[in-house]
């Protein structure tokens, strides 16, 4: 099976199908990553806030793939509002990775007491020293994303948000787009539900492939936007890299467009505003 391909931007080259990995934990979580990279993923997927860099770090070095052909992402949560304590918890992500840099750089979630220009300089400061070699936002609504910018202290390279068949992302892909900037899916499947129901069953069916398949190859076909499924299983994880293969008719994209869209799944009490 091919390795994925990949997104190139201004700012970055990212292989278009990851591995999520919340939440995998110890021996579990580092035997998957050990898994995908052996069956050709080379883009991983991790933050402070799961637990288990130390894990995929592990994984990585035991993979026997050189670190320079994988592509990893971490981020750092909430409670690092001002760059210090950002800059602080990213060093210390690196340090639980065991790796001198990592290839993308996250804010996990904004905060309410966020201080947008001084985070933003803290990524900056990390991107010349070496330690991220590109640097984004996660879960960041549309003004925030505007705002952030538009401020022009950084290149942002990614914004990572909740996204899938039955979730509409598009005010976020029309900033993404013109900006240069990757949007990444996470939880592309939906928990499983994105990949429920007769349109999805009757479009795989056509196609010979499975309703997973059908919904990550959605995604896929929307530009510059990559998927990170999670997936603990070799068996899992060969599927999703399945979806890669995956040619969509125009008439299976729009049938998949006309789903309800408005199935968010992950909104924690300290999320924004998503419509701000």
């Amino acid at each position: 099976m091919g390795q994925s391909p990949v997104i190139t931007t201004p700012h970055m080259s990212m292989p278009r199908l990851g591995l999520g990995t919340w939440p995998l934990k110890g021996a579990e979580g580092q035997a998957a990553v050990e898994s995908a990279l052996g069956l050709g993923y080379r883009h991983v997927d991790t933050a402070e806030m799961y637990g288990n860099e130390v894990e995929v770090g592990a994984a990585i070095r035991a993979s026997g793939v050189a670190r320079g052909d994988i592509f990893l992402t971490t981020k750092v949560w909430f409670d690092k509002p001002d760059g210090p304590r950002f800059r602080a918890a990213a060093l210390a992500c690196l340090d639980r990775l065991a790796t001198p840099y990592v290839d993308l750089l996250l804010v996990h979630w904004p905060s309410p007491q966020l201080d947008l220009p001084s985070v933003l300089e803290a990524l900056e400061a990390l991107r010349q020293g070496g330690q991220a070699r590109a640097v984004g936002v996660s879960n960041f609504p549309p003004g925030l994303l505007r705002q952030a910018l538009n401020l022009k202290i950084t290149p942002l390279a990614c914004l990572q948000v909740e996204h899938h068949v039955l979730l509409d992302q598009s005010a976020l892909l029309s900033i993404t787009g013109p900006a240069g900037m990757v949007l990444t899916s996470y939880t592309p499947l939906g928990k499983g539900k994105a990949a429920e129901g007769p349109e999805i069953a009757s479009i795989a069916a056509r196609h010979g492939v499975t309703p997973a398949q059908v919904a990550l190859a959605y995604l896929l076909a929307k530009g510059d936007v990559s998927a990170i499924p999670k997936a603990a299983s070799p068996t899992r994880q060969k599927e999703n890299l399945g979806a890669l293969d995956v040619t969509l008719t125009a008439a299976d994209i729009a049938a998949l467009d006309a789903l309800p869209k408005g199935r968010r799944l992950v909104d924690p009490d300290f999320a924004p505003d998503w419509a701000a």
